[in-house]
């Protein structure tokens, strides 16, 4: 017997450190306060080991209350980075992990403000190359980084599943959600009934009290997240995709995005910027919108293992790579135009 309990000792002590030895990653990472602009951001800068200067990538987090880290699910894109000689800065959204400020009170261009004095701030630093600073956005992303490109001079992009229009990319996800669960004709019709009148509300600019009267409050929104949609849902990247004309575009795309329409926005990055020779363009199989491999998102039990075992292994194969190897070809501005 006591035999036995020294091998469940020895086997869950041996485990815990895989797991310890798994989830560290070969990172300086500091704990920084960006005060910029009128902005107070709070988040992590992830350097490569040494002094540096080292290239920077911005990350702009897609939708939701995202942390710094997005639960640790970035340290393997930061770690994949600093390989290729980055650093890799992310903060926590407004309001999110005790950071000061709202995100659901935020446009896509009060994100974008807030994106270039970040930016600003890491080029005072000397450990950053100010040469070398782009941007890394997912989803929701899409729409802040041509922005920040028209506010301050960046190196680079690496787009993952962005959207090209708000509207269109809601009835997609709605669509593919309600294909996915094999929702019946009817409960399809009365599923899109309700959001063309959600829709309807939005073009009225309605207020949340006039949207909880019409619709009900069964799966409502609340009234701050409405603000947030009324505020944001005519977004469209199109007329802002030009001021990415010429700069490095790294256009990543799953082939299991329930989230967003593919094809959608490869057309539309094609038709901007496909003239200026910049946009490389990946698909990725066995890939959903985070571009976590399918087949792990399906199981509760296998994501959750690999997270522990093998957090590197939860992308698809060649995601990491690709951007590591993308930057690694990225050149330098020239100090005339860094800043």
């Amino acid at each position: 017997m006591a035999w036995s309990v020294a091998g469940v000792v020895f086997v869950a002590v041996a485990l815990g450190g895989v797991v310890v030895w798994q989830n560290t990653f070969d990172l300086d990472e500091e704990n920084v306060t960006i005060s910029q602009g009128g902005h107070t951001l709070e988040g992590v800068l992830a350097k490569p080991k040494g002094n540096g200067p080292h290239g920077l990538v911005v990350f702009v987090h897609g939708d939701g209350p995202t942390n710094a880290t997005h639960d640790d699910g970035y340290r393997p894109i930061w770690e994949s980075f600093a390989k290729a000689g980055y650093a890799s800065l992310s903060w926590h959204k407004p309001g999110v992990a005790g950071a000061p400020g709202d995100w659901l009170a935020q446009s896509m261009d009060d994100r974008a403000d807030e994106t270039a004095a970040a930016i600003a701030w890491a080029r005072a630093r000397t450990d950053i190359d100010g040469r070398r600073v782009g941007l890394w956005g997912a989803s929701q992303g899409g729409w802040v980084m041509p922005k920040v490109a028209a506010r301050t001079r960046i190196s680079f992009v690496i787009g993952v599943s962005p959207a090209i229009n708000w509207l269109r990319q809601g009835r997609y996800n709605l669509l593919s959600e309600l294909r996915e669960k094999g929702a019946s004709p009817a409960e399809v019709d009365r599923e899109v009934a309700k959001s063309d009148t959600i829709r309807r509300l939005l073009a009225e600019h309605a207020d949340h009290r006039r949207y909880i009267a019409t619709v009900g409050t069964e799966g409502a929104m609340s009234e701050a997240r409405w603000g947030f949609v009324s505020r944001n849902n005519t977004s469209d990247v199109t007329a802002d995709l030009p001021a990415l004309r010429g700069i490095p575009v790294l256009l990543i795309l799953p082939d299991h995005d329930v989230n967003v329409d593919v094809a959608d926005t490869e057309a539309g990055y094609r038709r901007e910027l496909d003239a200026s020779g910049a946009l490389t363009v990946k698909h990725y199989e066995n890939a959903t919108h985070d571009l976590v491999k399918k087949n792990l998102e399906d199981s509760e039990t296998k994501i959750t293992l690999v997270a522990l075992f093998a957090p590197r292994s939860l992308f698809a194969d060649g995601y990491l790579a690709d951007q590591r190897n993308f930057l690694r070809n990225i050149e330098p501005a020239s100090a005339a135009t860094s800043q």
